[in-house]
Order: C-alpha cells, then sequence, then structure tokens
C-alpha cells in the first residue's frame, strides 16, 4: 500500500513538470477579401456606416444596445458591410498620421462589437476570451485586409500603441464598463484630436477613472494607467503630469502636481458596457 501511494506521489509531481500546451480556438475572420485592384488608402475609407450605426445603438455614455442591435437584420449588415470596408484597406499607400489613428480606432471598436454581437447575450468580454483553451475573442477574432488579417490585440499593440498617442487608451473600448466610453459617433479626421480629447476628458470627470483621497494624500487611477503607464510616462510624477489636461477641475490638476502625491489603482469593471 505505502508503494502504490509513494508511487503515485511520483506519478503526480511527474504530471505537474510536464507543460500544459496552449490550444486555441478556431479563428473568425470579418470582413471579405478585398482585391488588389480596388484597395484604398486610409485617407479613402468611409467611416459613414459605422457613423451611423453608433449613432442609433449607443447612447451618451457610451452603453450599447447589443440587444436591439443583433436583432435588427439591416443593421447587423450594416456592420459587415462596413467591415467590408475596413478589408478595402492598402496599408501601403502615403497617408496622413490622423486617418491612420481614425482607421485603426474605429476597426478596434467595430470588431469588438462584431465579436459581442456573435456571442450576445453575455455578461463580460471575458467570457470570450480563454487563456489556455478554446476560443479568445481578443487573438481569434481577425479583420481582412490587404493580403493578411489582424486580431484586436495586435491592432492595440502592435498597431495603435506603436503611434505613440496615448490618447487612444481613452478611445478603443473593451465592450466593458470599466474601458472608456464608446464614442456615438464615428472618429473622422477632420475631428479626431477633438474627440480624442473630448473623450480623455470624459474618462478622467468618472468617478470609476479618477478619483482624490486628500486625507490620505492619494490619487487613485483607472488601472488602464496601471496596464499601459509606460505609454504615458516613465515614473508615477510623469504619468500624473502627462494626464494633467484631461482632469476635470482645477482643484484635481493642483492636487496631482503635489510632489509627494501617492498613486494607487481603481478595481477594473469587465461587465458588459450594455444599455
Amino acid at each position: 500500500m505505502r508503494r502504490r501511494l509513494a508511487l503515485f506521489a511520483v506519478l503526480l509531481v511527474a504530471t505537474a513538470a510536464v507543460a500544459v500546451p496552449v490550444v486555441r480556438g478556431a479563428d473568425v475572420l470579418v470582413g471579405k477579401r478585398s482585391p488588389a485592384g480596388k484597395r484604398v488608402g486610409f485617407d479613402q475609407i468611409d467611416h459613414a456606416a459605422w457613423d451611423d450605426l453608433l449613432r442609433r445603438f449607443v447612447n451618451e455614455r457610451g452603453e450599447v444596445d447589443y440587444a436591439g442591435w443583433q436583432a435588427s437584420a439591416e443593421a447587423s449588415a450594416k456592420l459587415d458591410g462596413y467591415l467590408d470596408t475596413l478589408a478595402t484597406l492598402d496599408p501601403n499607400r502615403q497617408a496622413t498620421r490622423e486617418s491612420e489613428l481614425a482607421y485603426w480606432i474605429n476597426a478596434y471598436n467595430a470588431v469588438t462589437v462584431k465579436g459581442i454581437l456573435r456571442e450576445y447575450p453575455t455578461t463580460s468580454i471575458r467570457n470570450h476570451t480563454a487563456a489556455v483553451w478554446g476560443y479568445n475573442l481578443w487573438k481569434n477574432l481577425k479583420l481582412r485586409y490587404a493580403d493578411t488579417q489582424i486580431n484586436l490585440d495586435d491592432i492595440e499593440h502592435q498597431v495603435l500603441r506603436k503611434r505613440g498617442e496615448p490618447r487612444i487608451h481613452f478611445a478603443i473600448v473593451c465592450a466593458s464598463i470599466g474601458c472608456p466610453r464608446l464614442l456615438n459617433e464615428a472618429y473622422v479626421v477632420e475631428r479626431l484630436n477633438e474627440q480624442l480629447d473630448t473623450n480623455a476628458r470624459h474618462f478622467f470627470a468618472q468617478d470609476q477613472n479618477f478619483q482624490i483621497d486628500a486625507s490620505a494624500n492619494t490619487v487613485r487611477l483607472s488601472a488602464i494607467l496601471n496596464w499601459f503607464g509606460e505609454d504615458f510616462g516613465d515614473s508615477k510624477p510623469a504619468i500624473l503630469e502627462r494626464i494633467k489636461p484631461w482632469l476635470p477641475t482645477d482643484d484635481a490638476r493642483e492636487f496631482v502636481s503635489r510632489t509627494d502625491v501617492k498613486v494607487k489603482h481603481l478595481k477594473y469593471d469587465w461587465n458588459l458596457n450594455e444599455q
């Protein structure tokens, strides 16, 4: 009996030492492949269909009527048509920085909404982001463009973050309450800086993203500023200095300017951003 127990213990240790393979789910592609002769540059992508859908199904708080959107065959087809428009991109054509940013922000948000509508009803995107086994919406849901595909993770980390524009973190939305609001209009070249600033100010005006505890000499920031702090500065004082223009009041800007202020981060709310 003791020998059997000893052998069982050895087998358990040996099994634990074996690495578990990462098995992903099957990829889901959105956007029809566009022939080379019909591809266009960033500046020529029309975001009007996306703008119309956002105005219809997203309120001023950024909450999405997923049920209504999913129930409308016309709206669902219009979203698919917009994704087909995004797929006509030729990324090698010369374009302005603003048109590239507008394209990729809109693309991230539209692909995310498409991913949620495929799963709805659901309570959180985290129900569909398997770490080891199965489908991961951030990795397996991919937008076709040119002769390749790109997933949400790569749009965020390999494309947008490398543009050196920290305000993208207040524009791209992962369908969660803890995210910035989903702006109920498309990002467009002509007003991009205004739109990015507007959503950044809205973000910090929300108690779930920014709090001051004067008695503890502490500012509490969204977890986004913890996960992506390096995009705002190389130290906590630098990060606070960078976000000052978007803070809601003069008192808040004065408080974060203190040299001894402490920084803590708030719990992130992964619940679905639905109406």
